[in-house]
């Protein structure tokens, strides 16, 4: 493929919470490459189930809804709340609606579904081939693009995930408890490393950083040295 010849695809997976996406945006921002957030299209097909009334745990009626949805990623218009990237659900903006704790409870359940990832990878295999991306999730470097030039492993304790998803939680206005939300993370972790399809785990030739008690910036500069 394409993307082989060059250092114009970086794919960076990791558990949740553990920076990959605050530090694939910022290096995407250095580079000048579109940072495309995978996990946004797995919570985009989970919201349009919820919203749908479709039962998350029919695997033939998650698996045709995410064939059929209409989204879009975007990079962030300049609405001042933060974020990342938009995303747009048959062209509404549910950028945080993604981060809702409905879709947090049932989004590992979605996307451990054969056919709904097939359907995801095919998106993202595309935004690959057109190069210069940072592409974020789980699978990026093990599954979606194998042969990406540099494949990075971002991960950190559960407790500091689970730190980082509460002070998140907060600043939305959602009454979450610390304990909650350490739950909700190892739980994920256990359900994620161990699924049948594409389980999350670093890819054999993937440098793995530990950004438990490292800044932002600390490890950005340590990747754009490997850049």
């Amino acid at each position: 493929m394409e993307y082989k010849t060059k250092l114009n695809v970086i794919a960076m997976d990791g558990p949740a919470a553990s920076g990959k996406s605050t530090i694939g945006y910022m290096l995407a921002q250095e580079l000048g490459f579109l940072f495309l957030d995978t996990g946004c299209m797995y919570r985009a097909t989970t919201l349009a189930a919820l919203l749908q009334g479709v039962d998350v745990a029919d695997e033939t009626a998650v698996t045709a809804l995410s064939r059929a949805i209409h989204m879009d990623i975007k990079p962030p218009a300049d609405e001042g709340d933060g974020r990342q990237y938009t995303t747009l659900l048959e062209g509404r903006d549910v950028t945080w609606d993604l981060r809702s704790p409905d879709v947090d409870t049932h989004v590992s359940l979605v996307s451990s579904y054969v056919g709904v990832r097939e359907e995801m990878v095919r998106r993202q295999r595309e935004f690959g081939l057109r190069g210069q991306v940072v592409m974020v999730g789980r699978d990026i470097g093990t599954v979606v693009l194998p042969d990406a030039p540099l494949k990075l492993y971002i991960t950190a304790s559960a407790e500091e995930r689970a730190r980082r998803r509460w002070v998140d939680r907060q600043e939305q206005g959602h009454a979450n408890s610390y304990d909650a939300i350490l739950a909700d993370v190892q739980r994920r972790d256990e359900f994620d490393s161990n699924r049948q399809h594409s389980p999350l785990r670093p890819a054999d030739d993937a440098i793995i950083i530990d950004t438990t008690d490292r800044s932002a910036l600390q490890i950005m500069q340590d990747i754009m040295a490997m850049v």
